[in-house]
């Protein structure tokens, strides 16, 4: 029996009659031939002891070596993982040192290795890790980089776009921000490579579509977590501080009106709004113009919501206050962080910002040449800078994982510090239920009124 690779698929010649036909295994016609999905091969290889393998490209050992110590809970989730037979999710916040982890897998397996990460920002961080860890050259896939090493960091995309090219080159997966993979699109990365190890790192597991379990089959499902109060020790004594403001006179009569609309046209259609999903499907179905209109209605109200005066000027005193901290003013929309940038001549970030001019504001960020930095949903992930005290949040979605990503933007370990959370919330609007939404899971070391 000969196995080989063939764009994500396993084929097979024949099947030995002694051994059931798993389910994954199936007959291809077309080509006369038996067939599966990459991530099956290790298994294959268990099942079929004397199978000629041709499927995996030969990687030669790595001689890497590091000097970085893990704490206590890192060694715990790898043990788990080598446990769990090097397959499986951990589960740790936001600022607790996933990295390290995923570099300690790399030192155990000693063979390729590919690490996947959702934006440029993190597959460079990963990249710049791994170098500094083990003193050699990386690749990169993504960036406008395509260098192809035994040990590749890339961007999901990339991943996605050269599997069936290169998904036979790796001995081990790295999957950051594994929640990403649960997608329909980036579940096939998990689907087509080969890795017979595999390793998912997330501060934030489960989704609200229920699709982070479609993960188990290919990655191994979650066999480590730990939360923030059990890593107190090791993590930024942190507060958050919410904080109700006022709509202008206004502000108040344009969002009423708005939101008049919006609920109006509920009523009228008996359209009964109870998660995500029953919005999604509001708006695939306002076709006609009332329902353009009361969309249109809802996004308005949103918008005073999410950029009333009073927050702007509470952020005009936060900045005062904190003067010579790193702070991170993070909005739910791009039009926020521009008007937050331009009233106080500080960088915004968004999905707009080209990665080079990213990477430069965060290394000015790092270096203190910068404070403060304005951003949408860009720097929700991943991104370390560790010296980062202070985050504004002026507003946001009701996702837990999103409150949670920013929080740890703020509360990776220093000599001395404390982190701060500012909570801006627009009074007598939807921006209440959103927040307590959200906050479900956090610790709860939270005070409310003025700062």
């Amino acid at each position: 029996m000969i196995a080989e690779f063939d764009k994500g698929t396993i084929i097979l010649d024949e099947w030995p009659g002694d051994v059931p036909l798993p389910a994954e295994v199936k007959w291809d016609g077309r080509v006369g031939k038996y067939r599966c999905l990459g991530y099956f091969y290790s298994e294959l290889k268990r099942i079929l002891p004397n199978l000629i393998d041709r499927a995996m490209t030969e990687s030669p050992p790595l001689n890497v070596n590091t000097s970085f110590k893990l704490r206590k809970y890192q060694e715990a989730a790898i043990s788990e993982w080598e446990k769990n037979g090097r397959r499986g999710i951990v589960v740790l916040p936001t600022a607790a040192g996933k990295t390290h982890i995923g570099l300690e897998a790399i030192l155990r397996n000693r063979k390729s290795a590919i690490i996947v990460a959702p934006t440029i920002e993190l597959v460079q961080q990963w990249r710049e890790n791994i170098e500094k860890a083990f003193n050699m050259h990386i690749g990169q896939l993504g960036g406008d980089e395509k260098d192809l090493q035994p040990i590749t960091v890339s961007t999901y995309d990339s991943a996605y776009l050269f599997a069936e090219k290169i998904g036979n080159r790796f001995d081990l997966l790295i999957a950051d921000e594994v929640h990403h993979m649960a997608s329909e699109k980036f579940s096939e990365i998990a689907k087509m490579y080969t890795a017979p190890e595999r390793l998912g790192l997330t501060a934030t597991y489960e989704r609200a579509d229920g699709l982070h379990e479609l993960l188990v089959p290919y990655m191994g499902g979650k066999m480590f977590e730990m939360g923030y109060e059990e890593l107190t020790d090791f993590l930024s004594g942190f507060e958050i501080i919410r904080i109700p403001v006022e709509l202008t006179d206004e502000e108040e009569v344009e969002y009423n009106r708005n939101r008049e609309i919006f609920l109006s046209y509920l009523r009228r259609y008996h359209v009964n709004l109870k998660g995500t999903f029953d919005f999604q499907r509001f708006i695939m179905q306002s076709w006609n113009r009332e329902g353009r209109e009361a969309l249109l209605a809802w996004r308005r109200s949103r918008e005073i919501a999410f950029s009333a005066r009073a927050k702007i000027d509470f952020v005009r005193y936060v900045m005062s206050k904190h003067r010579e901290d790193k702070m991170f003013i993070f909005t739910e929309d791009t039009e926020t962080a521009y008007m937050v940038s331009k009233e106080f001549l500080i960088p915004a970030m968004t999905y707009l910002t080209p990665g080079p001019e990213r990477k430069k504001y965060l290394d000015l960020f790092r270096e203190g040449k910068i404070t403060k930095i304005a951003t949408s949903r860009i720097l929700d992930e991943g991104v370390d800078v560790p010296d980062a005290s202070v985050a504004v949040v002026i507003s946001g979605s009701g996702s837990t994982r999103q409150f949670r990503q920013r929080l740890g933007r703020i509360i990776r370990p220093a000599a001395g510090k404390n982190a701060i959370m500012y909570e801006l919330i627009t009074s007598g609007t939807g921006e209440k239920s959103t927040s307590r939404r959200r906050r479900r899971g956090v610790p709860n070391r939270m005070s409310d009124g003025e700062a």
